[in-house]
This record gives structure tokens, sequence and C-alpha cells, in this order.
């Protein structure tokens, strides 16, 4: 992951951005209407967006929008500090992570390097094995690709870690906190709900039962299982 695009209508942000990203490695490039963000999401090879809601031209979410009709690209997209909404319908619409205004440059860094390590295969992760297969649902982990039934379900990269870690432990609960972790690469802090949106998106996705069982449990106050098919006798 080395090319970055910033859509972000605070040029002073954008040339703090510019400089201390490039001191990290990556190759930035910026615009400042949402409108442009999408020619130059659909037009440019980039690894990752970095896109904020308030946008002239188009707002963020639209951006997101049209960047997802085509496009799988992580996208980590700037909110207002407090506005919880927007963190919940970006994520709702396909974004990968959110990080509210103000923020410090090294926690945008640290979000960039948690996706970077999940789109390479989390080095580091205990994997037992590179395909699951758990009811209608096939997992490659290697392609990173889903099949259910047969047919092939488009996700976002967080949805895909998501799905790969309940699957891998299939019947058993996984706590919020192990989710956040392994799915987001950071702790849990309080009110932060990013985890269950994604789950949310999954189950939209793939149907929130199969063969008469609920898909994904959620076990409240603790986390959620994503329920092994029943055994024809």
């Amino acid at each position: 992951m080395e090319r970055i695009l910033v859509i972000d209508d605070d040029m002073e942000l954008c040339e703090l951005l510019q400089d201390y990203l490039e001191g990290e490695g990556f190759s930035i490039d910026a615009v400042h209407r949402g409108d442009q963000g999408v020619e130059v999401a659909a037009g440019q090879a980039h690894d990752l967006v970095v896109l904020d809601v308030m946008l002239p031209g188009l707002n963020g979410f639209d951006v997101l929008r049209k960047i997802r009709e085509h496009n799988r690209i992580p996208v980590i997209m700037l909110t207002a500090r407090g506005d919880d909404v927007d963190r919940i319908v970006g994520l709702e619409l396909g974004a990968d992570d959110y990080l509210p205004k103000p923020f410090n440059p090294r926690e945008l860094v640290a979000r960039i390097r948690a996706i970077q390590r999940r789109l390479e295969g989390l080095p580091g992760k205990s994997r037992t094995q590179a395909e699951y297969r758990v009811g209608d649902i096939v997992l490659n982990a290697t392609n990173r690709t889903v099949r259910q039934n047969g047919e092939a379900v488009e996700l976002t990269s967080m949805e895909f870690s998501l799905l790969e870690v309940l699957l891998a432990h299939a019947g058993e609960i996984v706590s919020r906190e192990d989710l956040v972790v392994q799915v987001l690469g950071r702790q849990l802090s309080a009110y932060d709900r990013s985890i269950d949106v994604h789950v949310s998106a999954l189950r939209k996705k793939l149907g929130h039962n199969y063969q008469q069982t609920e898909r994904i449990r959620t076990v409240r106050g603790i986390g959620y299982l994503y329920s092994l098919p029943e055994k024809s006798s």
C-alpha cells in the first residue's frame, strides 16, 4: 500500500497530511471537491482513499456510494468529532474505518497500517487454514474471495476480515474486544460501535438466517457467534 488519495477541501490539512504521509513512505494525491474525487478514484490507481464527509460538489457519502459502485478500495472517512450518525452512515455505506476530526496524523498512519496488515494476510495472526466452509459460505483467505451457494459475494476488506474471524471460530463466541483488535487493528474504546455496524452490514449481505438458524448471533454483553449449520439426522 503506497499510493493514497486524500479527498478533503481543507487545503491546509491536505498539505499537512501530504508532508507527514510522504515522510512515512506513502505517495499522496489530494483533491478538494467531491466530484473531482470520484473522477480521480475511478481513473487512477490508488491503494486507499482518505475521504472527508463535508465536501463541495458532492458530499463524502455520495462520493463513497459512487466509489463503491465499481471499486472495493479501502476507504477511511474523516468525520466531525462526536458525530456518531456520520460514522454509522459511512460504515453502512462501505467505509472501512473512520477517524474523527481533529486527529493526530500518527493515528491516521496507524489506521492505514492496520488495513495494510489485513490486506497482506495479517502477519502475526494465527491462521490455521486458507479456506473456511461453513454452511452455505466458502471463504478463501488466499485470494480473499467469498462465495455463497456458489455465487460471489462482494465484501469490503473490513467485512471480509470480520467474516474470516467469525468463520475461524464458528460455533464459538468471539468477544467484541477480540473482534475490534483482530478486524479493526485497535483496542475497543468506549462508545465505539464500528464493529457492530460491520456485523450488521455482513448480515444484510449474507442474510440473517440459514437452515432455520440465525447466522450471526448477538451474545448480549459479550460479542458475536457465527452459527454452525444444523446436522441432518
